[in-house]
């Protein structure tokens, strides 16, 4: 199982080198073989979720360390499927999205990796579907705020930052109606586990505050005319919203969602 692990990490190395190897020696074929990288590493993830959960018996998304792994996996997903649909428009993001992952990977390196029995409040189906919305949500998030960074710093308008920029709008709004769902099946859940479907507990306070601010945002692009740099920077806030609700509700905060 961490061989998997391991192999989806070199896979993402390779996606990055050889975008590199592409430019030093002026090779068309650099985004190419990154996407196939990128892709193999995908696959290899894929093994390592699947392996996990046929050992723990259940859906590897109760810890930090299984949302984190499950997160970076939906990110690449995201990207994949967007890239498929946009034909070879979205290639050169490739590197870009292999950083991100090798990064989020190497954090996740320093989370307890054991695989722990479920607290009892876990033991529900809900987490299933509960939490691999939410976390394909923050996957799709990440991807918007990807391509929001790279945004930022490009230059004069052209083709490939057009469709950056519609990348960047499609991936929040799969993002934000994702989170919508989670949000959603998260009461349902609370409600079975504890009879009330919602009681102002952090992480819930915490992600009913990113959901309204991504809703703010969409808004104020479809009626006010907020794109590109506006949007973009919109996106990057964003995501720090919800990496303090992800990550920092968990340290900072106590509550009913302590444990996960």
């Amino acid at each position: 199982m961490e061989i998997s692990l391991k192999a989806s990490f070199v896979f993402y190395g390779a996606a990055l080198a050889a975008t590199l190897l592409g430019f030093l020696f002026n090779k068309d074929w650099k985004f190419k073989y990154s996407v196939l990288a990128l892709f193999a590493a995908w696959l290899a993830a894929t093994y390592h979720i699947g392996a996990r959960w046929y050992l723990a018996g259940r859906a590897p998304l109760s810890d930090q360390y299984e949302s984190l792994i499950f997160l970076i996996w939906a990110f690449v997903a995201a990207y994949l499927l967007f890239k498929h649909f946009s034909g070879r428009e979205l290639e050169w993001l490739a590197p870009w999205t292999a950083v991100v992952a090798l990064l989020s990977m190497g954090g996740a390196s320093f989370l307890e990796s054991n695989i722990s029995p479920l607290v009892p409040a876990l033991q529900s189906n809900w987490l299933l579907i509960h939490v691999s919305t939410v976390m394909t949500g923050y996957g799709a998030l990440l991807l918007s705020f990807l391509g929001a960074a790279v945004f930022s710093f490009m230059g004069a308008q052209n083709e490939k930052k057009k469709s950056l920029e519609s990348l960047v709008y499609r991936a929040c709004l799969v993002g934000f109606w994702l989170l919508t769902m989670g949000i959603i099946t998260g009461a349902v859940w609370a409600n079975s586990a504890w009879g009330s479907y919602w009681s102002w507990d952090p992480k819930e306070t915490w992600s009913l505050i990113t959901w309204l601010y991504y809703a703010v945002a969409i808004h104020l692009r479809r009626t006010r005319g907020w794109r590109e740099k506006k949007f973009a920077g919109l996106m990057l806030w964003g995501f720090v919203l919800v990496m303090f609700t992800y990550f920092g509700v968990n340290y900072l905060m106590s509550g009913l969602h302590s444990y996960g």
